[in-house]
């Protein structure tokens, strides 16, 4: 067993081909954008919460790994892609050297970073819910044609700002978003993402913090 980092992870040809892979099926699928800039951002962002919150090193970058690998069963097919990624993600994992408990952790993560089958159970896909399902921002969307936006896309688009943080004095998660409401009311935000907040507040308490969002400075939740 050896210590496998995120810097070899990235380097690694099968995670590379499964990114593209992945990422080359859901744009045909018409999905918003799930490749090396999502991933690598939430690879940042998951590391980002364990930090503030004082984890250990090892403990942070497994979170970033979690997040750089999280969505890689797209590869295989969008649905179940949380559970399929898992599996993918462990068996790479292990043939690369790292050991069965950190590529365990690290598959329970991916495992249940979807709001229709996961929830967080454990810290690392605490931090891992909470840095997915706050990405949300108008470099995500690939259609460039306005007139033809579905829900998803228009409400990706309308954000022109987004960032997840941890206030630890207040041990709040914070998710603020500067909406475009010229494009999208906030309300469509809701209709769409409340199954997402509603993991995120989940997992927030997972790591004992109140979630709290903000859109365009109010405090919504």
């Amino acid at each position: 067993m050896s210590v496998v980092t995120l810097k070899e992870i990235k380097k690694c040809e099968e995670v590379i081909t499964f990114l593209e892979i992945a990422d080359k099926q859901l744009q045909g699928l018409g999905y918003t954008e799930h490749s090396y800039r999502h991933v690598g951002l939430v690879a940042c962002a998951a590391g980002e919460i364990l930090s503030t919150l004082g984890y250990n090193e090892r403990k942070i970058e497994l979170a970033q790994i979690a997040g750089y690998l999280h969505d890689i069963g797209n590869a295989v097919n969008r649905v179940d892609h949380a559970h399929s990624g898992a599996i993918l993600a462990y068996n790479i994992l292990t043939k690369m050297g790292m050991d069965f408990r950190e590529a365990g952790e690290i598959m329970l993560a991916i495992g249940n970073h979807d709001e229709n089958t996961g929830t967080a159970v454990s810290v690392i896909s605490a931090a891992l819910i909470l840095a997915d399902k706050s990405d949300v921002h108008r470099t995500r969307v690939r259609n460039n044609d306005i007139a033809t936006f579905d829900i998803h896309d228009r409400v990706n688009y309308a954000v022109e700002n987004s960032k997840i943080y941890v206030n630890k004095d207040k041990m709040q998660a914070i998710l603020e978003l500067q909406i475009d409401t010229d494009i999208c009311p906030v309300m469509d935000y809701f209709e769409i993402f409340l199954g997402r907040m509603t993991m995120n507040r989940r997992a927030a308490e997972f790591l004992g913090l109140q979630f709290k969002l903000i859109i365009n400075g109010t405090h919504l939740l």
